[in-house]
């Protein structure tokens, strides 16, 4: 840095089509902001607008994982550190005000006083990819449980020559008579609507399964190549796998401790005494999904892992309940997580560089 030169610290508000930046001093001192277009060329313009203020010591964003994604993936590539910003508290919004400037001030504060100091997901490996292909996987997990409820409700308010045959099947035997079946009649019949209707159903139903099933087949290798450590723990599978490391991302190493991964996956520890009672509940912040990933695991293991199976036998027997059982598991499987993630490799070359 030049003798003349003052260090400078960006911050950008993030939205759909424009992205408005800020810079401020170390001292906190308001020197510019700007708007620019949520495109290539409008990511290269904010760049070469934020430079010539000082030495960009870093930029802080908020939205990383949202409408900020690109423009995050875009800095980080060209050398600078960019931090992620939550959003601010409400008591802080309403004191202050809200606008567009005043966000992206308030990003670039936040660097600055270190209220803000997380790393953001790189957004640029596997782990992104089977984050993108477990969006289509949910969802479609999700329209299926929604497809079967709907046919069973349906199957509750039917004439009753409809409902008591198909009452008593299974759900696998239930969609495949539905599927196969061939109504005929007049739609203004509510008997005859009803059979039409379930068969469609079903059919979505088989359509919904087919995807679930060619999402697991791309899934699963995905999953493994990226992790395999961690797929070979017990009560682990590509499902649970693939979700815990879209939690961590791609850089797992941004997460400073296990500590801070189970506190990300909700698994930390939460005081909850008073008098004489000393105790500790459930976290119900944090990543949920990945808390539910975690809370699968634990299911499966205190089914068919003797270890498991030995501690909760153990801890009954001292008079600890089943939630908090599940708790202690769950911050143990957070911790055994977290050593089998993926760490970047370092190549010979980058020490050199680094020498």
């Amino acid at each position: 840095m030049a003798a003349d030169e003052i260090a400078v610290i960006g911050g950008i508000d993030t939205h759909t089509d424009v992205h408005q930046a800020a810079v401020i001093d170390t001292v906190g001192r308001h020197l510019a902001t700007e708007a620019f277009p949520t495109t290539p060329d409008g990511y290269q313009q904010l760049l070469d607008w934020l430079r010539p203020h000082g030495e960009l010591l870093a930029v802080g964003l908020e939205g990383t994982g949202a409408y900020g994604a690109e423009i995050a993936r875009f800095l980080t590539a060209n050398g600078i550190t960019v931090v992620e910003v939550d959003r601010p508290d409400r008591k802080v919004r309403r004191d202050n005000g809200k606008s567009d400037p005043v966000d992206a001030y308030a990003a670039a504060t936040a660097v600055l006083s270190g209220r803000a100091s997380g790393t953001p997901k790189t957004r640029n490996g596997i782990v992104e990819a089977i984050r993108t292909l477990r969006v289509a996987r949910s969802s479609a997990v999700k329209a299926r449980t929604q497809t079967i409820n709907q046919i069973r409700n349906l199957i509750v308010t039917a004439p009753a020559v409809v409902r008591e045959k198909l009452r008593a099947l299974t759900t696998s035997e239930l969609i495949g008579t539905l599927a196969r079946s061939r109504p005929v009649g007049d739609l203004s019949d509510p008997e005859h609507a009803a059979r039409v209707t379930l068969r469609r159903l079903a059919r979505r139903y088989q359509r919904l399964c087919e995807e679930i099933a060619d999402a697991d087949a791309d899934l699963g290798p995905l999953v493994t190549r990226a992790a395999p450590r961690l797929v070979a723990l017990p009560g682990v599978g590509p499902e649970t796998a693939g979700q815990l490391l879209t939690t961590a991302g791609d850089n797992p190493d941004r997460l400073r401790s296990e500590a801070s991964f189970a506190h990300l996956c909700a698994a930390s520890p939460i005081p909850a005494s008073s008098g004489r009672t000393h105790r500790h509940r459930l976290n119900r912040g944090g990543d949920r999904q990945a808390n539910r990933a975690l809370h699968t695991i634990v299911l499966v293991r205190m089914r068919y892992d003797q270890r498991t199976r030995d501690y909760v036998a153990r801890r009954t027997t001292e008079g600890m309940t089943k939630k908090d059982i599940v708790r202690c598991l769950k911050r143990f499987v957070a911790r055994e997580v977290y050593r089998h993630l993926p760490r970047p490799q370092i190549t010979t070359e980058q020490l050199a560089q680094a020498a």
